[in-house]
């Protein structure tokens, strides 16, 4: 299924090539005139639930909390999530909450922490991004605006550990996220074969024949969500309106 996105940098709906987030050197493809409510009305009204909203560092808060409101229950919120206000989200609309960097430290898995959330709000409203980027002939998740690598292989045995606290996950390939050169299929393909839970890939689809084609390589465990392809951010290789139509086709087949 085509699951839809906005990724809030500096409170404005942005796509961003994903390596590049640290401050020096960023690359931008496109920013939206419109509001990041207005894409969350979008998809409200098109019926496209699970997607996400993810702060890119600081000054994102107003626009996520518009977001939210606009489609309440149904965009999961990531970007700065801790014990602290994971709450607080679920309370402004999210569906889920979306967590990254809060539960590594010093680049290995904080079990404690990742145990502290999921008690404080419950494993089902859990989503943990698993981020990655390959190394040799393996991937590793990032953090820190994907700038840090971690200990941690993403592979069937990290996905079955980590499933036991969340109720999704969400990986961006970062070394294709905002290339527009075609998916990670050696990635897609594993990830298909590895998850125990429904999971959500980002990164690099330019076509409409690339959500058939994650569908397939996935074993239909795999969404896909299209970013910098897509006509109403600013992209010529994919209709927002044909994922629209994808969706309805796939659940007609359901």
């Amino acid at each position: 299924m085509f699951r839809p996105c906005i990724d809030l940098h500096e409170g404005k709906v942005k796509q961003i090539v994903g390596g590049t987030l640290g401050d020096a050197g960023l690359r931008t493809n496109f920013i939206s005139e419109k509001s990041a409510a207005w894409y969350a009305e979008l998809y409200r009204r098109d019926g496209l639930p699970g997607g996400h909203v993810i702060q890119l560092g600081p000054g994102n808060d107003a626009a996520a909390r518009a977001a939210l409101a606009a489609y309440p229950g149904g965009l999961q919120l990531g970007g700065g999530v801790s014990a602290q206000n994971a709450r607080g989200w679920l309370v402004a609309g999210a569906s889920h909450v979306i967590v990254t960097s809060w539960v590594f430290r010093e680049g290995r898995v904080d079990w404690a922490r990742l145990d502290e959330l999921a008690k404080t709000i419950g494993g089902d409203k859990l989503v943990l991004d698993l981020s990655c980027r390959k190394r040799g002939e393996k991937y590793f998740v990032v953090t820190d605006r994907w700038q840090k690598f971690t200990e941690l292989e993403v592979n069937a045995e990290t996905l079955e550990k980590l499933s036991l606290y969340c109720a999704e996950f969400l990986i961006h390939a970062v070394d294709v996220e905002g290339l527009c050169r075609g998916i990670d299929c050696e990635l897609v393909q594993k990830l298909g074969q590895w998850t125990p839970l429904p999971m959500t890939y980002a990164g690099g689809a330019n076509s409409l024949a690339d959500l058939e084609l994650v569908t397939r390589l996935g074993g239909g465990k795999v969404d896909l969500t299209i970013g910098s392809a897509l006509d109403i951010f600013g992209g010529s290789g994919v209709k927002y309106a044909d994922c629209v139509e994808f969706n309805r086709q796939q659940a007609h087949r359901g």
